[in-house]
């Protein structure tokens, strides 16, 4: 007998957007391997489109394609330091080419349309700021400690509080 089980969700489940981050960089965690495969096809899945929306389509085909693997091995580092809440290096060159050296606290990560992206506290520019993982040349975990920030507070389409990160 084989040791299968099934799961079938009657009803949506609508996640937030933290929760659709947190798997996004888990999927990218995961590179390429069986598990992953498996784990984009229940993410596709659970977010089957009825609706013909362009930018959630090319968002979800991002999603749950994997990633090269110089990008999944920048997105393990990024994962890494979002999980033990310590400060990375990045070296970004923007739309311009231009070349910087940033610290910054990172948060989470979310995808939208074609582009991954990493959000987080710049302490060069001294506010949050998303960085497109394709413009990412290269990160390092700094071992500094970094603040907590809830993700919840960073991401788009959130309701906005009182409180402060």
């Amino acid at each position: 007998m084989a040791n299968v089980a099934t799961y079938r969700m009657d009803q949506r489940t609508d996640l937030t957007a933290a929760e659709i981050a947190a798997l996004a960089l888990s999927l990218a965690h995961l590179g390429n391997g069986p598990q992953a495969g498996a784990a984009r096809r229940a993410l596709r899945s659970m977010f089957d489109l009825d609706v013909h929306d362009d930018v959630r389509a090319a968002t979800l085909g991002t999603l749950t394609t994997p990633l090269d693997s110089s990008t999944a091995d920048r997105a393990r580092v990024i994962g890494t330091a979002i999980t033990e809440f310590r400060v990375v290096r990045l070296c970004y060159g923007d739309a311009g080419a231009n070349v910087t050296i940033r610290e910054v606290e990172p948060v989470t990560c979310l995808v939208h349309r074609d582009n991954w992206y990493l959000v987080g506290w710049c302490r060069l520019r001294r506010g949050i700021r998303a960085f497109r993982f394709d413009r990412i040349l290269a990160v390092e975990s700094t071992g500094l400690l970094a603040r907590p920030h809830r993700a919840e507070n960073y991401l788009p389409f959130q309701p906005r509080t009182a409180a402060a990160a």
